[in-house]
């Protein structure tokens, strides 16, 4: 267990420095797409598939990101980052599959993202978070007592960031 709170106060600690401005909110999120994974971002495939498309006509220049970024210690669950996708010319098509197959298959746990809450507090108790345990522990119970659901970005988080990716496991990726 202890590698694996290493692992993710790595993952967490990555994010804080890429993104400096970032939210608890955002940190919730992230957490919650590690733990829960992105079946709630689903619909159905044509609204998927148009979500896909209009997001990367529409998405401009991004920051400069990884590829992916792993939201799980083990790496099973990554975000794909839109902007370096097209740059690298990418088929779209693939990564709405992936996302799909993730969204319909991949199941993750609440206790997992309230142990993953914890971790956040634990380095925002540190002062290596730019918001304090507390606020962690104050949006993580209130997420809870509403049966954690999913968020948006923070608003500070989507103008500085725009923010543009798919939740996946990778093996979906990989197996193309």
């Amino acid at each position: 267990m202890e590698m694996v709170t290493a692992a993710l106060h790595k993952i967490l600690l990555d994010h804080a420095g890429r993104y400096p401005a970032i939210q608890v909110q955002d940190v919730y999120k992230l957490l919650h797409q590690a733990a829960l994974g992105s079946g709630h971002a689903i619909r159905d495939e044509q609204s998927a598939r148009d979500w896909l498309e209009h997001e990367l006509a529409e998405m401009g220049d991004g920051p400069n990101e990884p590829l992916m970024d792993p939201l799980l210690p083990d790496g099973r669950i990554v975000r794909v980052h839109l902007h370096p996708y097209a740059r690298a010319g990418k088929d779209p098509e693939i990564l709405l599959q992936a996302f799909i197959r993730t969204a319909n298959k991949w199941r993750g746990s609440p206790d997992k993202l309230k142990a993953y809450g914890q971790s956040a507090k634990q380095l925002a108790d540190e002062g290596l978070l730019s918001f304090s345990g507390e606020a962690v522990q104050s949006f993580f119970t209130t997420m809870e007592s509403q049966g954690f659901p999913a968020v948006h970005h923070s608003e500070t988080y989507a103008s500085l960031y725009r923010p543009a990716y798919r939740v996946v496991a990778r093996q979906f990726l990989e197996e193309k």
